[in-house]
């Protein structure tokens, strides 16, 4: 005799509650919109950020007699700016925050920004360390790297593509 609380095994040999696998499917998604139904009616948090190192653009060019550095670091000033320079490398950290608060008791928002980048450049040729030159114009880094020994400037020859 069989047990009423024993399931019917099903036709298919799936399983013994879901005739199909689209069956199984649509429970699983309906159990999926029920939870996210559920979870809606939370009030919203969202999570606090960690402030991001960002890794900055720049360019290297040679120049002969030295090599130029053009970084953008949008969003820092220049008391804000760390360079350290050996003769063959150029490291390159800034941080910069800025909070704004109102002076009333019950604030509803607070805001608070942090932007930071950090990059070391290995230069091709080594450099006097001593003798560089930084310049910060309108968020762009210009670091001006004297050789050690010059190097002539390449003549450039046009070539055609075919």
């Amino acid at each position: 005799m069989v047990s009423k609380n024993t399931p019917k095994k099903s036709s298919r040999g799936i399983s013994p509650w879901h005739s199909s696998w689209e069956e199984l499917d649509k429970t699983f998604e309906n159990f999926r919109r029920d939870l996210e139904k559920s979870f809606s009616s939370f009030p919203s948090i969202s999570m606090p950020r960690f402030p991001h190192m960002q890794e900055t653009s720049c360019d290297v060019i040679d120049e002969g007699k030295q090599l130029r550095v053009k970084m953008n670091v949008p969003g820092i000033q220049k008391k804000d700016i760390k360079l350290n320079v050996t003769d063959n490398s150029l490291e390159v950290s800034a941080e910069h925050k800025e909070e704004s608060e109102e002076k009333k008791k019950n604030y509803l928002r607070k805001e608070r920004s942090q932007v930071s980048y950090y990059r070391t450049l290995p230069l091709s040729e080594k450099v006097v360390s001593g003798q560089a030159k930084a310049k910060l114009t309108d968020g762009v880094l210009d670091i001006v790297l004297p050789k050690s020994t010059p190097t002539k400037v390449q003549a450039k020859k046009s070539v055609s593509v075919q």
